[in-house]
């Protein structure tokens, strides 16, 4: 008699997965980080040329992962890519270190910068209220993909009409006359401008950075081979719209030196529209958006776990679907717990500053796997999506990962080698699981043909 088990149901569409990419990308970073770049530049040519040349770089990053989704559908995303172009032990290594830091630390961060804005309104202590908001949109995911991405999609919609309301602001409001000469001089006088550019564009990547998270849920797209890259594509480019239109209303409203002088820009854009009362609408605007990216990430990330219990590299209570909801709920279940742990113990910005570099090394990986794939001829001759521009494009986006990977390790030695040892350490791990899987398949392979 043959068991029928339950699998992953292929739902979503291009529109799901567009806004899927953007709320991978967009949490809390826009709201702050133009001042940040213009701190570094005081220069309205300098900080657009920032922004500009960060999109770029994004969108050359989803036409790489947009070719590797159209070569490889139905991998779960970077660890399949990973796999499948270099070795399993790697895959592996890159899922050890999302679980234990780099996506569990993340999910905690902006766990706890929701809870610092919505805390006027709901009236819990700020760990308390992070814990919730992991749990609830775990529990949100476990419904069913399609329950998950209804609420994750009108998250983003939301998200997006918050930031359009704050670029309207920017672009129709009154002007503020804000000028500081001495810092403007401090800043592109003591350095080559391509250094005050280059250190800007650290925090403009960060901001855009995200979008490699999407692809581990491939494995519940309709025609993923082709909804998935189209996803990667208009959605990064959607969100750079949305980022250098918010940086141009800043600049506009504010001024380059007032865009500098000021931590909280959207803050001061819609409070010079509407008076006091814009604090707390923006503060709103950032529960939102940290709230939706709560969900998306509960969303993706736990595929991740799921893709390697599938392959025998982890527990393999992962692999269980409900069979009703078809979700991967004990994933879910282990996402939820370890970031709340990390909550509980409070070092999660340290812990994003020890993978930092694991992450832009793994864009390194995925950029020359585009030359891996085309070599071998894997996916066909022609792709739904492929890099243009290649090998050029592809070229210079494995050069910019490679420095900022340089960057990390210059900036904060300390913190990227202890990354660098989490990562090492599931190597060990890997072998561990490789040999347990080889131990028991022959008898699963024997109860299956039973």
């Amino acid at each position: 008699m043959t068991v029928r088990r339950p699998h992953l149901a292929k739902r979503l569409n291009a529109f799901d997965a567009t806004l899927i990419v953007m709320g991978c990308i967009i949490a809390s970073g826009i709201f702050m980080t133009p001042s940040v770049v213009a701190q570094r530049l005081h220069s309205t040519a300098l900080i657009l040329s920032a922004w500009i040349l960060g999109g770029v770089i994004a969108l050359i990053g989803a036409f790489v992962f947009a070719e590797l989704a159209s070569r490889r559908p139905d991998v779960g995303g970077m660890y399949g890519y990973l796999r499948d172009a270099y070795h399993p032990a790697l895959a592996f290594m890159s899922g050890w270190t999302a679980l234990l830091v780099s996506q569990s630390g993340a999910i905690a961060a902006i766990a706890v910068t929701f809870a610092t804005y919505a805390h006027p309104w709901i009236p819990l202590d700020v760990p308390v209220l992070a814990v919730a908001a992991i749990v609830v949109t775990g529990l949100v995911n476990c419904f069913g993909v399609r329950e998950g991405v209804v609420t994750q999609n009108v998250l983003m919609l939301m998200k997006i009409g918050a930031i359009a309301l704050i670029i309207a602001a920017g672009f129709f409001g009154p002007t503020a006359q804000i000028h500081h000469p001495t810092a403007q001089a401090a800043s592109l006088g003591t350095l080559p401008i391509i250094a005050v550019l280059g250190a800007a564009l650290v925090n403009v990547f960060y901001s855009y950075d995200g979008w490699q998270t999407a692809p581990f849920i491939d494995g519940e797209m309709k025609h993923s081979g082709r909804a998935l890259p189209v996803g990667l594509v208009f959605g990064v480019s959607g969100v750079v719209v949305l980022y250098i239109a918010v940086t141009l209303g800043g600049l506009r409203m504010l001024g380059a030196d007032g865009l500098a002088a000021t931590s909280t820009p959207a803050t001061d854009m819609v409070r010079l529209v509407i008076g006091r009362a814009g604090e707390a609408i923006v503060a709103a605007f950032i529960a939102l958006s940290t709230l939706g990216y709560l969900q998306t990430a509960a969303l993706t990330v736990p595929r991740l776990y799921y893709r390697m219990a599938k392959d025998g590299l982890f527990f393999k209570q992962l692999a269980y679907l409900h069979p009703k909801a078809q979700t991967p709920i004990v994933a879910i279940a282990l996402q939820c717990a370890v970031s709340s742990v990390i909550v509980g113990w409070g070092n999660y910005q340290r812990i994003l500053n020890y993978v930092t570099p694991m992450d832009f090394l793994y864009m390194v990986l995925a950029a020359v796997a585009i030359w891996i794939f085309r070599r071998r001829h894997v996916g066909g001759q022609v792709p739904a999506i492929r890099v243009p521009g290649h090998p050029w494009s592809t070229l210079f986006f494995t050069l910019v990962s490679a420095a900022f990977v340089a960057n990390t390790y210059i900036a904060f030695p300390r913190d990227s080698i202890v990354g660098l040892v989490i990562f090492l350490s599931g190597f060990p791990i890997y072998l561990f699981w490789r040999r347990k899987a080889s131990a028991v398949s022959p008898p699963l392979a024997a109860s299956e043909a039973n």
